[in-house]
Protein backbone atom coordinates (compact mmCIF):
# COMPACT_ATOMS: atom_id res chain seq x y z
CA UNK A 1 0.00 0.00 0.00
CA UNK A 2 1.18 3.30 -1.22
CA UNK A 3 0.52 6.70 1.28
CA UNK A 4 -0.83 10.09 -0.10
CA UNK A 5 -1.73 13.04 1.44
CA UNK A 6 -4.29 15.33 -0.46
CA UNK A 7 -5.16 19.08 0.18
CA UNK A 8 -7.94 20.43 -2.11
CA UNK A 9 -10.34 23.13 -1.94
CA UNK A 10 -13.54 24.77 -3.39
CA UNK A 11 -13.08 27.18 -6.23
CA UNK A 12 -11.92 30.77 -5.42
CA UNK A 13 -11.40 29.35 -2.16
CA UNK A 14 -13.93 30.05 -1.18
CA UNK A 15 -14.98 29.57 2.58
CA UNK A 16 -18.41 27.52 1.50
CA UNK A 17 -17.99 24.36 3.73
CA UNK A 18 -19.99 25.01 6.30
CA UNK A 19 -20.58 22.85 9.54
CA UNK A 20 -23.49 20.70 7.96
CA UNK A 21 -21.59 20.60 4.50
CA UNK A 22 -18.38 19.37 6.26
CA UNK A 23 -19.97 16.87 7.78
CA UNK A 24 -22.15 15.17 4.53
CA UNK A 25 -18.50 15.94 2.67
CA UNK A 26 -16.59 14.02 5.17
CA UNK A 27 -19.11 10.94 4.70
CA UNK A 28 -19.16 11.13 0.99
CA UNK A 29 -15.62 11.14 0.74
CA UNK A 30 -15.18 8.30 3.00
CA UNK A 31 -17.58 6.23 0.98
CA UNK A 32 -15.95 6.99 -1.98
CA UNK A 33 -12.63 6.27 -0.93
CA UNK A 34 -14.12 2.78 0.80
CA UNK A 35 -15.21 1.74 -2.57
CA UNK A 36 -12.01 2.23 -3.97
CA UNK A 37 -10.31 0.35 -1.15
CA UNK A 38 -8.81 3.45 0.04
CA UNK A 39 -7.68 3.51 3.75
CA UNK A 40 -8.17 6.23 4.94
CA UNK A 41 -6.00 7.32 8.22
CA UNK A 42 -7.10 11.30 9.01
CA UNK A 43 -9.20 13.45 7.26
CA UNK A 44 -9.67 17.24 8.15
CA UNK A 45 -12.22 19.53 6.30
CA UNK A 46 -12.23 23.72 7.26
CA UNK A 47 -14.43 26.03 6.09
CA UNK A 48 -12.16 26.35 2.51
CA UNK A 49 -10.08 22.98 2.22
CA UNK A 50 -9.96 19.27 2.34
CA UNK A 51 -6.76 17.39 4.03
CA UNK A 52 -6.48 13.63 3.53
CA UNK A 53 -4.32 11.05 4.50
CA UNK A 54 -4.90 7.57 3.18
CA UNK A 55 -3.16 4.27 2.18
CA UNK A 56 -3.77 3.14 -1.46
CA UNK A 57 -3.14 0.17 -3.49
CA UNK A 58 -0.59 0.47 -6.70
CA UNK A 59 -3.10 -0.01 -9.04
CA UNK A 60 -4.53 3.68 -9.21
CA UNK A 61 -2.35 6.95 -9.53
CA UNK A 62 -2.78 9.48 -7.53
CA UNK A 63 -4.37 11.32 -10.36
CA UNK A 64 -7.03 8.98 -10.93
CA UNK A 65 -7.79 9.51 -7.04
CA UNK A 66 -8.17 12.80 -6.65
CA UNK A 67 -10.35 12.91 -9.58
CA UNK A 68 -12.87 10.48 -8.25
CA UNK A 69 -12.61 11.75 -5.35
CA UNK A 70 -13.09 15.31 -6.24
CA UNK A 71 -15.31 14.57 -9.05
CA UNK A 72 -17.93 12.52 -7.58
CA UNK A 73 -18.00 14.52 -3.85
CA UNK A 74 -18.25 17.79 -6.01
CA UNK A 75 -21.59 16.25 -7.49
CA UNK A 76 -23.28 14.86 -4.67
CA UNK A 77 -22.55 17.99 -2.20
CA UNK A 78 -23.93 20.21 -4.68
CA UNK A 79 -26.79 17.96 -5.12
CA UNK A 80 -27.45 17.88 -1.22
CA UNK A 81 -26.73 21.71 -1.02
CA UNK A 82 -28.26 23.16 -4.37
CA UNK A 83 -26.84 26.85 -2.94
CA UNK A 84 -23.39 25.51 -4.08
CA UNK A 85 -24.52 25.58 -7.57
CA UNK A 86 -24.57 29.17 -6.95
CA UNK A 87 -21.35 29.51 -6.09
CA UNK A 88 -19.64 27.69 -8.76
CA UNK A 89 -22.00 26.33 -11.45
CA UNK A 90 -19.46 23.46 -13.56
CA UNK A 91 -17.60 22.19 -9.99
CA UNK A 92 -16.75 22.97 -6.60
CA UNK A 93 -13.01 22.24 -6.27
CA UNK A 94 -10.74 24.09 -7.25
CA UNK A 95 -9.12 22.08 -10.44
CA UNK A 96 -5.69 21.92 -8.81
CA UNK A 97 -4.59 20.24 -6.00
CA UNK A 98 -1.56 19.11 -3.46
CA UNK A 99 -0.33 15.82 -3.00
CA UNK A 100 2.60 15.55 -0.30
CA UNK A 101 3.93 11.86 -0.37
CA UNK A 102 4.15 10.27 2.67
CA UNK A 103 6.68 7.59 3.89
CA UNK A 104 8.66 7.60 7.00
CA UNK A 105 6.71 10.13 9.38
CA UNK A 106 3.07 9.35 8.92
CA UNK A 107 2.56 10.11 12.41
CA UNK A 108 3.66 13.94 11.52
CA UNK A 109 1.25 14.16 8.78
CA UNK A 110 -1.73 12.35 11.17
CA UNK A 111 -0.75 14.91 13.79
CA UNK A 112 -1.04 18.08 11.31
CA UNK A 113 -4.01 17.02 9.33
CA UNK A 114 -5.53 16.86 12.59
CA UNK A 115 -4.66 20.60 14.03
CA UNK A 116 -6.19 21.54 10.44
CA UNK A 117 -10.13 20.48 11.22
CA UNK A 118 -12.38 23.17 10.75
CA UNK A 119 -9.96 26.05 10.19
CA UNK A 120 -9.88 29.24 7.80
CA UNK A 121 -6.33 30.04 6.08
CA UNK A 122 -6.51 33.39 8.14
CA UNK A 123 -6.68 31.12 11.35
CA UNK A 124 -3.68 28.19 10.50
CA UNK A 125 -1.60 31.65 10.14
CA UNK A 126 -2.66 32.92 13.14
CA UNK A 127 -1.92 29.78 14.71
CA UNK A 128 1.38 28.99 13.09
CA UNK A 129 2.46 32.41 14.37
CA UNK A 130 1.56 31.54 17.50
CA UNK A 131 4.03 28.55 17.48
Amino acid sequence: MLADHPVFCPKYRGAVLRPGIREYARNAILKICGEMGLEVTRMAIGAEHVHIFYRYPPRYSVSEIAKKIKGRSSRLLRERFPELKTWCKDGLWSPGSFHGSVGHGAEVVEKYIESQEGLTTGERIESLRRG
